[in-house]
């Protein structure tokens, strides 16, 4: 990794809005884009009281790797204290999300401006 400082572009774009760092995934999140996203994810969690959104909307595929990322942010995130929110509308990553039991851990949000705007979209406790 020569430019540790940029995300993989492909599958990652990492920003800040209104007091939150938002990590907006995209395309295939399978086990080669899980690979190159961990450690920027690592990063940006590994912040005490980090304010995190993870946004899934641009995601075209998500399979079990993706669902290990989510799972290692909500423990990474909670564990310091912060919070972490997720927006997701595609059909079948809810319904992977709600299968798995992920969805009542950390609920979807339909939008990122519902995410950011709405307290109660905060990840449940540990």
């Amino acid at each position: 990794m020569a430019n540790e400082s940029a995300p993989p572009a492909r599958h990652l774009r990492v920003r800040r809005d209104r007091g939150h760092t938002v990590l907006e995934l995209h395309g295939e999140i399978d086990i080669a884009a899980a690979a190159q996203i961990v450690p920027y994810l690592d990063r940006i969690t590994a912040r005490p009281g980090a304010r995190v959104v993870i946004d899934l909307s641009g995601v075209d595929f998500f399979d079990c790797s993706g669902l290990r990322l989510l799972y290692r942010a909500r423990g990474r995130v909670l564990g310091r204290g912060g919070e972490l929110r997720l927006v997701c509308t595609h059909p079948l990553t809810l319904r992977i999300l709600k299968v798995t039991g992920l969805a009542r851990l950390l609920p979807p949000q339909p939008s990122l401006d519902a995410a950011l705007d709405r307290p109660e979209a905060t990840s449940g406790s540990l």
